[in-house]
């Protein structure tokens, strides 16, 4: 199997991430237009439990597994790193079978405390993906851990593709019964992850062998004995213990979020409903309609998240970690160049994006819609950002930091929404004003956790001004235009800022090489860098130390150890984001 280099595989798997995140995003549009506000509040209800049980069961194996399996890799270990996948899905197929199990027998229970019947059908048209996506993350982390991304990539755009084809099918179809018409299209959801399953099957197909071992090599090897398969040494035994240990505590970082649209879910619509009529055509017009906006330049940014973990890791774990944050500065500089002229767009044009995104929202719906784009542009900002912060805090082994910062936040926002939605004259838009402010209280604390060096922050203060001032101008430079198609602003705007970029010098040929070139050399063992690297630093150790020629022989084949093992884990070293669930 092909290797990828940290680069090369981190950008196949963000590109299929963004076109997998684009296309789910464009989905939810069509979606809407057929299934109608309530259709669309009761597709939205289902997915917070539904996250919420995937990231029980599913959301720590990729990044777990594929450390686990990379260091098996590593050691040449071919026959641990086959173990771990096996127990991988021993493991959490009985988890997800959980999973899928408590999602089916809590559906009514859920149903009732969301206020809305419809839903029953919903949650067990769903279940049965809770068990097929743990089984899709055991595959994934497999193959990332082997540093092989394309397989992920792929089968995140073949799920997509089956949703959206049977989602649309099925939604047509239906369309006069809007609970039968939900049901079915989360039915699609479930069938889209048992494609995606059935292909990283036959993928891994020619790489693992099924049995417990291949008999023919093991009895050979001594690893095989009276039918029962051995190894030579007990750490060479795949435990699920050990991979409860990886997966548990990116599990946790990821719950946060789904556990806050439950609860989002259930607020919403009793509170509003108290005293407004459609509670849950509201509820559908915030998550699934303005939410799905304002994510659409979050999934584009996903991509430059992505990209600078594997940097920001390998200079971490090599000791240079002013570099490493200097490549957070960047990675933070790449998400607002990209989202704040995406959130000023959405800020002064919400009618026209609306307008043309979700043309069956009309009337009172539309006038809320409007309200609540407008009242989320900036998130688009902050998440995006939070987003690649805590990447790169994953990158440099801090990813309970911004775990602590998102529960801190989240705790905020429900607090502020318990407040707010209470309020008629706010109604919904409550949600929205509390979804802000989390992102902002997390953003801060980001910030504090992952550029510490206080030249580097004023930097970062900088770049927003420099972005906003120029975000501003181009949306402002395309108002005249407003009367017209939304795509004929959206051009003029792109090309003032794209042009603005250029002229002012938005990035320096400087920034940019090193982004991808420096990194690349450094991680590759066999490379003239790399073997340059570990000389100079067994020179050091030979000029740090005196003593006789032998004990500065000893040290300096100890220095070159050190180095070149440092210079293995930064070229080896998997990491992966963790994937948290949205509605897609």
């Amino acid at each position: 199997m092909k290797r990828q280099t940290f680069l090369k595989g981190a950008l196949i798997v963000s590109l299929g991430g963004i076109a997998a995140k684009i296309m789910g995003a464009f989905y939810r549009i069509p979606l809407a237009n057929l299934l109608g506000g309530r259709g669309l509040g009761v597709y939205q209800m289902t997915y917070p439990l539904y996250c919420l049980l995937l990231t029980v069961s599913a959301t720590g194996i990729p990044s777990g597994l594929a450390r686990a399996v990379s260091r098996a890799e590593a050691a040449g270990n071919r026959a641990r790193s086959e173990g771990f996948l096996r127990s991988a899905l021993l493991l959490f197929a009985g988890i997800g079978l959980l999973g899928s199990a408590a999602m089916f027998l809590l559906a009514p229970l859920m149903s009732a405390a969301q206020g809305e019947p419809a839903a029953a059908a919903a949650y067990r048209a769903l279940a049965p993906g809770v068990l097929l996506v743990s089984l899709v993350s055991c595959f994934r982390g497999w193959f990332q851990g082997r540093s092989n991304f394309l397989p992920t990539a792929l089968s995140e755009i073949l799920e997509q593709a089956v949703k959206i084809g049977l989602g649309l099918l099925f939604a047509r179809m239906f369309a006069g019964n809007v609970p039968r018409a939900v049901a079915y299209t989360l039915l699609a959801v479930t069938l889209s992850e048992a494609a995606a399953a059935v292909f990283l099957f036959f993928c891994a197909a020619g790489h693992v062998h099924w049995g417990q071992m291949r008999q023919s090599s093991l009895r050979r090897s001594g690893a095989w004995r009276g039918g029962v398969p051995l190894y030579r040494d007990a750490s060479a035994r795949p435990q699920a213990a050990a991979l409860l240990r990886i997966t548990v505590p990116v599990t946790i970082a990821a719950g946060i979020l789904p556990l806050s649209g439950i609860l989002d879910s259930i607020l919403i619509v009793r509170l509003v409903g108290g005293y407004a009529a459609g509670a849950t055509a509201l509820y559908g017009l915030y998550a699934g309609g303005a939410a799905t906006l304002v994510n659409l330049p979050v999934s584009v940014c996903y991509g430059l998240a992505a990209a600078s973990v594997p940097a920001v890791s390998a200079l971490h774990t090599a000791g240079r970690r002013e570099e490493a944050e200097k490549k957070t500065l960047f990675a933070l500089k790449c998400t607002l160049f990209v989202s704040l002229p995406a959130a000023a767009f959405l800020f002064l044009y919400p009618a026209q994006v609306a307008g043309f995104l979700f043309r069956s929202v009309t009337g009172a719906e539309f006038s809320v819609l409007v309200r609540l784009v407008r009242a989320m542009a900036l998130t688009s900002v902050l998440l995006s950002s939070v987003q690649t912060l805590a990447a790169c805090l994953t990158g440099m082994g801090k990813a309970r930091r911004a775990a602590a910062a998102m529960t801190f936040a989240v705790c905020v926002k429900l607090i502020l929404e318990s407040l707010l939605l209470r309020l008629p004259q706010v109604s919904v838009l409550g949600a929205a004003y509390a979804t802000t402010a989390c992102y902002l209280v997390a953003l801060f604390l980001d910030l504090g956790y992952s550029i510490r060096e206080r030249s580097n922050r004023m930097r970062a203060a900088q770049i927003f001004l420099q972005f906003s001032l120029a975000a501003a101008a181009c949306v402002a430079a395309a108002y005249p235009l407003r009367g017209e198609h939304v795509l004929a602003i959206l051009a003029v705007a792109a090309a003032v800022y794209l042009a603005h970029a250029v002229l002012f010098g938005a990035f320096r040929t400087r920034e940019l090489r090193p982004f991808g070139r420096r990194q690349h050399d450094h991680s590759h063992r066999s490379g003239m860098r790399g073997r340059l690297a570990v000389r100079r630093g067994a020179r050091r150790a030979v000029r740090g130390r005196k003593g006789d020629p032998a004990h500065r022989t000893d040290a300096a084949r100890r220095r070159r150890a050190r180095a070149g093992r440092a210079l293995r884990v930064a070229g080896r070293r998997v990491c992966v984001l963790p994937q948290l669930r949205y509605p897609q």
